[in-house]
């Protein structure tokens, strides 16, 4: 959140033909070292807690009431975990802007039992009734604020907002390419944190980049299973944007899913004290995403056929012995053959 704000704050800056110089972020407020966030970020222009060393733009104004951050609002940019995202759309519901924009950053899914699998953006839109586009890539929040460079993906199915967009969040340092596929980036933003479990999983048993190579490769089958049987993708080339494989890559060695992939295999604490102790504060997107993704493959009776993502969920579980886990590579349906009805050699489906 406060990554994409520096950007934001920025570019609000250099076009003051299309946007107002101040943009409000909702902070939910703690107390660091006897001082308000809120305060912090507003006199040290800086989050000292969740994106330290980075200077924000002064024209980013930390507030704590979630209301009082989006009334009026022309722009809404969503930056929460997608377990929070329904209480709070419902705060905001009858105080914004019947024709604002929304962009979700949300790396997550909706589960419920009528429903099944919902988008995060599409809750968005439902609730809010607006306009919903989402930003996903390959964007690790750290090297974004320290301007490194990088590529992202947007996506919006109203052409008329392209322009807008561009305008928001590109820079010479964070480079943007708008589509319509909208469930596709956002399914691509949520899988793959889970993918990436596994990746810090092998690392933890001491195996190699060829061994997380073929984590990266089963994975990326599975999502792209995944988003055409649940979500009617499919169109597989926005798997290879930055959103798709480019963020899952990044993801599988960088990302903070994969650190708690690494510490479930050397340390047998729980996934929230793991939390605590390595994120300060911050959550692991991935094993909540893992459990939502397995209760629902398990009520339909599916869970053989994404092997991986279930077995990152039972690890994450303790429920299976992460050194198991090489066993569900080495056996994954992708490496069955069968023959077809002429004795030849085919691929499994």
């Amino acid at each position: 959140g406060s990554a994409i704000a520096k950007i934001v704050g920025n570019n609000v800056q250099e076009h003051p033909d299309l946007f107002q110089t101040d943009v409000f972020m909702y902070v939910y407020e703690e107390i660091i070292d006897g001082q308000k966030l809120t305060d912090i970020i507003n006199t040290q222009h800086e989050n000292t807690k969740y994106l330290p060393d980075i200077k924000l733009p002064t024209n980013i104004i930390a507030v704590p009431d979630v209301v009082r951050a989006s009334k009026d609002a022309d722009i809404l940019i969503f930056v929460l975990p997608h377990q929070f995202v329904k209480d709070t759309c419902y705060k905001m519901k009858t105080f914004i802007k019947p024709n604002a924009l929304g962009i979700s950053l949300i790396k997550g899914f909706v589960l419920t039992e009528g429903s099944g699998i919902q988008l995060v953006s599409r809750l968005i839109k439902e609730i809010l009734n607006i306009e919903t586009a989402v930003l996903m890539g390959a964007n690790l929040a750290t090297e974004v604020a320290s301007e490194m460079f990088c590529e992202t993906t947007i996506a919006c199915e109203d052409d008329s907002y392209r322009s807008l967009l561009n305008s928001l969040f590109e820079t010479p340092y964070f480079r943007c390419k708008i589509i319509r596929n909208v469930a596709g980036v956002e399914a691509c933003g949520a899988l793959k944190n889970v993918v990436g479990i596994g990746a810090g999983i092998v690392d933890g048993l001491g195996f190699g980049d060829n061994t997380k190579a073929a984590v990266i490769r089963l994975g990326l089958m599975e999502m792209i299973k995944f988003t055409k049987v649940f979500l009617g993708v499919e169109d597989k080339s926005v798997f290879f944007e930055s959103c798709g494989i480019a963020d899952l890559v990044a993801t599988c060695h960088g990302g903070r899913n994969r650190l708690l992939g690494e510490a479930v295999v050397k340390s047998l604490k729980d996934i929230r004290l793991l939390e605590k102790e390595i994120l300060r504060g911050q959550s692991f997107q991935g094993p909540l995403i893992a459990k939502e993704i397995y209760a629902y493959l398990k009520n339909i009776e599916m869970t053989d056929q994404f092997p991986l993502l279930v077995a990152i969920h039972r690890i994450c579980t303790r429920e299976m012995d992460p050194r198991n886990f090489i066993d569900c590579l080495r056996d994954h349906p992708e490496h069955m053959l069968e023959k077809d009805a002429e004795g030849s050699v085919v691929p499994a489906e």
